[in-house]
């Protein structure tokens, strides 16, 4: 089995998070770099397409997988080239062409994408679920002798769908540093590699804060990173607006989840965020960050059952 992505964090946990769903221990994992113009006009194809991502790809096409999952436009590209060797293909995210082009393709609702062989999710695919979460318990234990409620702030950057500023994300550290005060909790903060250094040094700043930890190694080391023992823990979560694999992990725990300035989102994540408020996964950022009952939003593993169904088939 091969996984194929242009090695984008999130395009690769989304690959990895079904092959894993779906059994497989190993996998050839491609990190595809193609060169212009193969690049530009993915998943298009272009004459002389096979060598579009180097010498090792074009001839590893000699001995196609049976089976091979692709997230992103880089990876929609290789999915076609290897379809029509004969491999069975999984193409994760909307291709921006006709789904038909593909075995199975698999795309979050907002995408509004439709088709015989189309899987819809809420979200995006990952890898946490009950098994996930016990393991980051254990591997960082040390979280659970922080007071509660443990309110985890996970944290990433404005974006063209997501224009959050320094002032507003000011405010979201001073609401939520002012909550754990209040209620003699810990607060556990994570950054990624989209969060401006200007907020990373507001994280820093000194002040009254409350007892916890600030990672701010982004997706950096992956040992030390505590960003999953920071879901495992969390008796809270709140995010920043700009992440749907981001907020979807979040809202695979059983914490309430709780997203910054939502109604400044546009397009197809202002939709997601709509449809998890209608259903009551999440919550405005308020002044008291009140904990309310959810149910964990497990989107991956109903998706591995539905592409099983089809591998049998």
């Amino acid at each position: 089995m091969w996984m194929l992505s242009d090695g984008r964090a999130g395009n690769v946990r989304q690959a990895a998070a079904l092959a894993a769903a779906l059994g497989f221990d190993s996998a050839r994992n491609w990190h595809l770099q193609p060169r212009a113009p193969w690049r530009w006009a993915a998943p298009r194809r272009l004459p002389g397409v096979a060598w579009g991502f180097g010498k090792a790809f074009a001839r590893a096409l000699a001995q196609p997988p049976r089976l091979a999952i692709g997230c992103g436009r880089q990876a929609a590209l290789a999915t076609r080239l290897l379809r029509a060797r004969g491999s069975r293909v999984v193409q994760i995210l909307d291709p921006r062409l006709d789904p038909a082009l593909w075995d199975l393709v698999v795309a979050p609702e907002h995408d509004g994408l439709s088709g015989a062989n189309v899987i819809s999710m809420l979200g995006s695919l990952h890898p946490v679920d009950d098994h996930w979460l016990a393991q980051a318990r254990a591997d960082f234990d040390a979280l659970a002798q922080l007071p509660r409620p443990r309110i985890a702030l996970l944290v990433g950057g404005p974006g063209r769908h997501a224009p959050l500023d320094e002032a507003g994300f000011a405010a979201l550290l001073e609401q939520v540093e002012s909550t754990c005060l209040e209620e003699g909790g810990s607060l556990l903060a994570t950054t990624s590699r989209r969060t401006p250094p200007e907020w990373k040094r507001r994280l820093q700043a000194p002040r009254q804060r409350p007892p916890g930890l600030c990672w701010l190694g982004g997706d950096g080391d992956a040992a030390a990173n505590p960003y999953a023992g920071l879901l495992a823990w969390a008796d809270r979560i709140v995010c920043t607006p700009d992440s749907v694999n981001m907020i979807s992990e979040a809202c695979a725990t059983a914490a309430p989840v709780f997203v910054a300035t939502p109604e400044r989102v546009s397009g197809r994540p202002r939709r997601f965020l709509d449809t998890l408020r209608a259903n009551g996964r999440i919550r405005l950022v308020d002044v008291t960050l009140a904990p309310f009952k959810v149910e964990p939003l497990r989107e991956t593993a109903r998706v591995a059952a539905e592409v099983r169904s089809w591998l049998e088939a």
